[in-house]
């Protein structure tokens, strides 16, 4: 695991954190997993491509497609900003919460310290839920078939929205002059200031070629963290739950900040989350019967 951390590390320094591409994220994880059971047979760390690779390639489809939800209709723009204003406007002085926390804590051409965090939040999209896929992977199957289920049905039911309802983020609406004020994207500034500038890099790559400026509606970049909390709600003692609720709470203030999404596209992003809980739970009683659950 040493030599695993290492190597990661120097990759990415000089290659950037592995977002673009879920084949070499999950070969990561893949690399990470012998690592971790190195006293394993072959035979066995070969199970890993066989489970997951299909999972890997629903995944790419998943990005490209995403990157043509826009083809069949007009982005909606007005919608969320209005909406924002509704709910916050008498705390913002009619701003939209965006433009409010840009204008009070960014300051161009300073990395400030929180911006570093913010960073670091925002890239955890992209690993944190594959790394706990593998992690119960590793630990119980069962656990992890219900864990993607729900992945799964939450990336379906956000995909068929960005085709019917395309939406644009503040940072979009900023550029064409929706919003009173200015909108920088800097989900990624934080990278400068901890001298990961090939991570920085990656990302913006990302954020340029691949993915869809106006596939707001909803966040899944909160519902990802949201589900993964919920997830486990039911595991741990609820002392522990404000804890784990952090997380998607972090990752709401750092969407929020950095111009990636509005707020109500964080709120629609929870329900998708609940509904899908609701829908699979349903699924799952109905089609596995207490009997038909296999053992641990």
């Amino acid at each position: 695991m040493a030599v695993f951390a290492v190597v990661f590390a120097v990759g990415t320094y000089f290659i950037g954190v592995p977002t673009s591409d879920p084949l070499i994220a999950f070969g990561w994880l893949w690399l990470a997993t012998i690592a971790w059971r190195n006293y394993l047979p072959w035979k066995q760390h070969l199970l890993f491509l066989r489970d997951w690779l299909p999972i890997s390639l629903l995944l790419v489809v998943y990005n490209v497609s995403r990157s043509f939800a826009d083809d069949f209709f007009d982005p909606h723009v007005t919608e969320m900003i209005h909406a924002d204003i509704d709910m916050f406007g008498w705390f913002t002085g009619g701003q939209v919460p965006t433009t409010w926390l840009q204008e009070h804590l960014y300051h161009p051409g300073v990395v400030q310290w929180w911006e570093v965090v913010v960073t670091l939040v925002y890239v955890s999209h992209f690993l944190t839920v594959p790394t706990v896929a593998v992690i119960l992977w590793v630990r119980t199957r069962f656990q992890w078939a219900r864990f993607i289920r729900r992945w799964f049905t939450l990336c379906v039911f956000g995909l068929i929205t960005y085709f019917l309802y395309p939406a644009a983020p503040p940072w979009w609406a900023g550029e064409r002059g929706y919003l009173n004020a200015p909108v920088e994207r800097i989900s990624t500034n934080g990278w400068d200031a901890i001298g990961l500038h090939g991570a920085g890099n990656t990302l913006n790559a990302l954020q340029v070629e691949q993915s869809n400026p106006v596939a707001a509606m909803p966040s899944l970049h909160t519902a990802w963290a949201m589900m993964a909390v919920a997830f486990f709600l039911p595991m741990v003692r609820r002392r522990w739950w404000p804890l784990l609720l952090a997380y998607p709470l972090a990752m709401t203030f750092t969407l929020v900040y950095t111009g990636e999404h509005y707020v109500i596209d964080v709120l629609v992003g929870w329900a998708y989350v609940a509904a899908v809980f609701v829908v699979v739970g349903l699924v799952e009683r109905r089609w596995f019967r207490p009997l038909d659950l296999p053992r641990d």
